[in-house]
């Protein structure tokens, strides 16, 4: 496996590991705490290697993207991206997923359990006359984010700072110890980073040189409480069958000027008749509950519990609330425990809410 040497640095390190989509991760470096602390004070680096890339090629890859996702790739040019949502033709979600154009290719971070589902189904959308190539490079990259309010200093130091200030998504290939590099603003997350591609051959160098800078390993268990608090949706919880991208708050990552594209009709009527029957929240309990909790307030079942997570201010989850029941300040019960509705940074509402937080970090 060409990330042995990586995985050796981070053992010598304290890193646990586990097994997620088939790689060997490490979920934590006994630090999550002090993490978590670096996260909003500093910079932590975590390794999102597990998390799959795909490389779209061919003279028709930009054409065949914009009509298989939810945002507008003709618009973007080599060294910029977006993010996109991937749909059913009845608009129901398979993943969120973050592309990066360059001259030659479209690079697609996608979701760790949603990786060979997502080639599959590009491929059958791929016709005769398509000139369109997907190719999984996860084994042959390693994905690092930079996470943290102090990343601008981390890449200043490594003298990559001409990425800094750019927009979201927009990326660079740079020369860090002899190695080539594409370097991404976005960490990912609401929390302001970057988002780090590297050859996976050369991923302990790079690796070690970004902790000899200053930034702290991070495991995966703290990046999902991150994701959770701040509200980030993933495959099989936030992202399903029974869900659309309005309903996910993922509206930053829909063009609504654009084309056709699958799943386009139902979306498009959604907002333009205000049909949007639930939102993804995030909600404080007063003591932990299930994944799969119904959520009601009274006797009246409005919603479900689909992630959770212990954090330093207490017991905190994500749910889909119905939207005639409230928003912001709703007072529920989630199983048997007591909870309030509260905004999270990573999803946008509808422009037209008066709740709307449209000031999100992909905006």
């Amino acid at each position: 496996m060409m990330r042995e040497k990586l995985q050796v640095v981070q053992a010598a390190a304290g890193a646990v590991f586990e097994e997620i989509a088939g790689d060997k991760i490490p979920v934590s470096f006994a630090n999550d705490v002090a993490a978590m602390q670096v996260v909003r004070e500093g910079v932590a680096i975590c390794d999102r290697s597990h998390w799959g890339i795909i490389r779209v090629t061919d003279e028709d890859r930009i054409r065949f993207l914009h009509n298989q996702s939810t945002n507008d790739f003709q618009i973007l040019k080599p060294g910029q991206g977006c993010d996109t949502v991937f749909v059913s033709s009845t608009a129901r979600t398979i993943d969120l997923a973050t592309a990066y154009v360059t001259e030659d290719a479209v690079l697609l971070i996608v979701s760790p359990n949603r990786r060979q589902y997502l080639i599959d189904w590009l491929d059958r959308y791929i016709f005769f006359a398509d000139r369109v190539q997907l190719e999984d490079v996860t084994g042959e990259t390693a994905i690092f984010s930079l996470l943290g309010t102090k990343s601008d200093e981390i890449l200043a130091q490594l003298d990559l700072s001409s990425i800094i200030g750019q927009a979201y998504a927009n990326h660079q290939l740079v020369q860090l110890q002899d190695v080539e590099i594409r370097v991404a603003v976005g960490s990912g997350l609401a929390t302001p980073g970057y988002t780090l591609i590297v050859p996976a051959d050369k991923a302990a160098i790079v690796w070690n040189h970004l902790i000899e800078t200053g930034a702290v390993p991070l495991g995966d268990r703290v990046w999902e409480q991150l994701r959770i608090e701040q509200g980030r949706p993933v495959p099989d919880k936030e992202l399903t069958e029974d869900y659309n991208p309005l309903e996910a708050g993922l509206w930053q990552t829909i063009s609504f000027n654009k084309g056709c594209y699958i799943g386009q009709e139902t979306i498009a009527r959604l907002n333009t008749y205000k049909g949007v029957k639930q939102h993804l929240w995030g909600i404080r309990l007063n003591a932990p509950a299930e994944p799969g909790s119904i959520i009601t307030v009274g006797e009246e079942k409005v919603g479900i519990l689909t992630s959770y997570t212990d954090t330093e201010e207490g017991s905190f989850g994500l749910g889909y609330i119905r939207t005639k029941a409230g928003g912001v300040g709703l007072k529920v019960k989630v199983g048997e425990v007591i909870g309030e509705v509260v905004d999270v940074p990573f999803l946008t509402r509808s422009p037209d809410r008066s709740d709307s937080s449209t000031d999100a970090i992909h905006s």
